[in-house]
């Protein structure tokens, strides 16, 4: 499978489109990126895998305020396989309420589906430590 210029478009829509749902509370649109049984690890953050979009969904309700007011995605590559699933990097920046930020790396997994393309796994690596901790010159 080689990956058209449009796909790739097309993918890298897809993976901006969940911040701008999720800024939106349009949570009732998340099947619009995810497959139905999505993984979403969140193990970086201390909790365990969500699986499905539901999930997901009950997730966000859950941390209510606590949520980011603001997800913004850059830095996207996207990277075909030979079996037909797409790996895509994206860094993201999440902006709280009271102006605090944090950084993340995501590591999907995107597939075809018959309503186009969808992230079939999510992992959220946070971005605590410069340089990912490589050692720094005294």
């Amino acid at each position: 499978m080689s990956l058209s210029v449009e796909d790739r478009f097309v993918i890298t829509e897809l993976v901006s489109l969940h911040g701008h749902l999720v800024d939106e509370g349009r949570l009732d649109r998340l099947e619009e990126v995810f497959t139905p049984d999505v993984v979403y690890d969140l193990i970086d953050f201390g909790h365990g895998p969500l699986v499905g979009v539901a999930a997901i969904r009950e997730a966000a309700l859950a941390l209510g305020s606590a949520n980011p007011v603001a997800h913004h995605v850059t830095n996207v590559l996207v990277t075909e396989s030979k079996d037909g699933r797409v790996q895509v990097r994206s860094k993201g920046l999440g902006i709280k309420a009271d102006g605090s930020c944090g950084s993340v790396t995501y590591d999907d997994t995107v597939v075809p589906t018959r309503n186009g393309w969808r992230i079939s796994h999510r992992k959220v690596r946070a971005r605590r430590e410069p340089l990912n901790g490589a050692p720094m010159p005294d």
